[in-house]
């Protein structure tokens, strides 16, 4: 069964055991919010590992990795997909282009207890160039079949472009096109095969072929944006709008045949428009789960996107969106570095983090690590930080063995300095 399946019968599953645990909530708050399309769970079939996002859950974070044409080094992509999950990612989107895709993805999957999704679509046109030296050249089944291999893989999420379709195009021709164009690959080569073949989506003709797969092995569907703005003079242009509508439509009718499904939006957009598109997303999907690609908030921060998406990331989730996708410095310029991979999953954590303290009001921590540099308490200060031990390796590298403040201050220490006139009231008032 899958795990929509055993929420509507009323049946626990293990992975609702395991979420409602984790999150600390309710088990049938959670599975209400499962039968109603506003939460799913992600399950490492191989490893008895759940993520649960969504509705009253902690803002999640992916990492994405995967080899380029242009530098092939499988080993280097397993050494990143095991940084990404010590750095407290809690998934794994594997995009791999260049080498041998299908070892490539058995392998990661034999190296990460997270689960993993993918876009099938990278590889149906990989394997159109290899067989035909032409991408336009895809046959319709042959992006079925890799979609039916990757899921017996055993991959847990899937970014499927469903929504793009010859309205879409249309929206797309009437607005003279764009400032930063398409910056979709999958979105990209598929309006490319659409003009070339005159031919529809088959992923949004064929919709009904897509769900039967993926319900089959309870893979969560992430409907794919592959008209998002790669600038933020084309956020919310009528495309991405166009877009956004067919993936919510279908939304529902995966909803309805069983699927567990996400919606995915908006990459590049403008600080104040954060808001505006959670809430549009969340009141055309009634609710599902909103998987933001950054955003990133500037178009200017080449080196730093980042901390841009750090920005994005933030405000989105403190709106309501659950599932952020990390970017890391090499965003815009190249393939990221194993540094780069755990630079961006600890940006993406901080920004979850701000998210889920007004989503959910989380501050227990913030609370703590402010008692703990209150009372000077260097290891509860470790503790409760977002990378204890950078912080802790930090603090010995500027420091003496024997100080009691930190070589800021140094005897300035304002909390050493007031410490003495207010202890008494601080641990016999409401403030201890």
């Amino acid at each position: 069964m899958t795990e929509k399946e055993y929420a509507v019968s009323g049946i626990r599953s293990v992975g609702a055991d395991y979420v409602s645990n984790k999150e600390n909530i309710g088990k049938e708050n959670l599975e209400n919010n499962i039968v109603n399309g506003k939460a799913v769970i992600l399950h490492n079939k191989d490893r008895d590992r759940f993520v649960g996002i969504g509705k009253d859950m902690t803002t999640k974070i992916n990492a994405s990795i995967g080899t380029s044409t242009n530098h092939i080094n499988p080993d280097e992509e397993i050494r990143k997909a095991i940084i990404a999950e010590n750095a407290g990612a809690d998934t794994l989107m594997e995009l791999s282009v260049g080498g041998d895709i299908d070892i490539i993805r058995r392998e990661i999957l034999n190296n990460t207890t997270l689960p993993v999704g993918t876009v099938p679509l990278y590889q149906a046109f990989r394997e159109a160039i290899d067989r035909y030296k032409n991408p336009i050249k895809m046959s319709e089944n042959l992006v079925f079949d890799i979609i039916e291999k990757q899921c017996a893989d055993g991959i847990s999420f899937m970014a499927i472009h469903s929504g793009l379709n010859l309205m879409s195009l249309e929206r797309l021709k009437k607005q003279s096109y764009r400032y930063a164009g398409l910056v979709s690959k999958g979105g990209a080569y598929l309006v490319a095969w659409m003009l070339e073949n005159n031919k529809e989506n088959p992923l949004y003709e064929r919709f009904e072929d897509v769900l039967k797969i993926l319900k089959k092995y309870d893979t969560v569907l992430s409907l794919g944006n592959g008209l998002r703005a790669g600038s933020i003079a084309d956020s919310f242009d009528r495309a991405y709008m166009q877009e956004l509508i067919i993936n919510c439509e279908l939304c529902d009718i995966a909803r309805d045949y069983g699927v567990q499904v996400i919606v995915e939006g908006p990459g590049h957009i403008p600080i104040d428009e954060i808001e505006a598109n959670v809430k549009i997303q969340k009141k055309m999907s009634a609710d599902a789960p909103f998987y933001v690609l950054g955003p990133l908030v500037t178009d200017v921060a080449a080196g730093y996107d980042h901390i841009s998406s750090a920005i994005g990331g933030a405000l989105s989730s403190s709106y309501g969106a659950d599932f952020l996708c990390y970017v890391t410095p090499a965003e815009h310029l190249g393939l990221p570095s194993e540094k780069d991979v755990e630079i961006g999953v600890k940006s993406a954590k901080i920004a979850a983090h701000i998210g889920d303290m007004i989503k959910l009001k989380k501050i227990g921590d913030d609370i703590n690590i402010s008692k703990a540099r209150r009372n000077v308490d260097w290891e509860n200060q470790f503790r409760y930080s977002i990378d204890p031990e950078y912080s802790r390796a930090l603090f010995k590298s500027k420091n003496r063995d024997d100080a009691a403040g930190c070589s800021m201050c140094g005897e300035f220490c304002a909390p050493l300095m007031i410490e003495k006139y207010f202890r008494y009231e601080i641990k016999q008032g409401k403030k201890s």
